[in-house]
């Protein structure tokens, strides 16, 4: 008798509990609270240009920080589109969690190239060719200068850019692109004191290809600075102009 009478115990006790964890914890479903925001940004391994510091101060500073806010006066199409004016989020996904989280995918924009033209403009060109503007922000990417309009920038411009992207020793070693005012193109190497010269911008895989093979078999034996120029403007040549004594 007294088994059964536990037993009843028990199970009213643990009935209880389950009603009160509904009622509690779950309620109306826009009743809940915000419990925690589980941000994520993609390729955060590779580039750092937003950080998860900066995510939570913009949304913050506009009072919409989803943190402790029922869920029913959580608005993530408002979230994602403030967090779409970040200069470097390429795109912003919020949601609802069934945990009562909200979750944020961060994807970045990925610079290529800094443009600072002649005529005044300043800006980033990411790897799908669009122009970021990032005021105060410096990003470890070569720096184009000279005679650049949007146009050029983001057509020849880019497509080197992305060359230089794809190939680490280049992208490693390039620090300026000048244009020139007949659009020909000058590097400015961050190693040896001489100028690139690339000539009209085409053709970037069978120029920087020349002058990866004249690096290796030439420079390394008779030195780097040794050259003021290096042409590879023609094809099946490599002008070089010996600095002056």
């Amino acid at each position: 008798m007294l088994k059964r009478i536990l037993l009843s115990a028990v199970f009213l006790l643990v009935t209880a509990y389950l009603v009160l964890a509904v009622t509690v914890f779950n309620g109306p479903p826009g009743q809940r609270e915000c419990e925690g925001v589980e941000l994520t940004i993609k390729d955060s391994f590779d580039y750092g240009f937003v950080s998860s510091s900066e995510v939570q101060a913009l949304l913050k500073r506009k009072g919409l920080l989803p943190l402790k806010k029922r869920q029913e006066d959580i608005n993530v199409r408002l979230l994602e589109e403030e967090l779409d004016t970040h200069p470097f989020v390429k795109k912003a996904e919020c949601y609802l969690t069934s945990g009562g989280n909200v979750a944020i995918d961060i994807y970045q924009r990925i610079p290529v190239l800094r443009v600072m033209s002649a005529n005044g403009d300043d800006y980033y060109l990411d790897n799908e060719g669009k122009i970021l503007a990032a005021p105060g922000r410096s990003v470890h990417v070569a720096v184009a200068t000279g005679s650049i309009d949007k146009t050029f920038a983001q057509t020849r411009l880019y497509e080197l850019g992305t060359y230089l992207q794809s190939h680490p020793f280049w992208e490693a070693q390039v620090e300026q692109i000048h244009v020139t005012p007949r659009k020909e193109l000058e590097l400015i190497p961050r190693v040896g004191n001489h100028v690139l010269f690339l000539g009209k911008p085409d053709n970037y895989s069978e120029k920087f290809a020349k002058l990866q093979a004249f690096y290796e078999k030439a420079l390394n034996q008779v030195g780097w600075n040794k050259y003021s120029r290096i042409s590879v403007e023609f094809t099946n040549q490599i002008i070089c102009t010996k600095k002056e004594k």
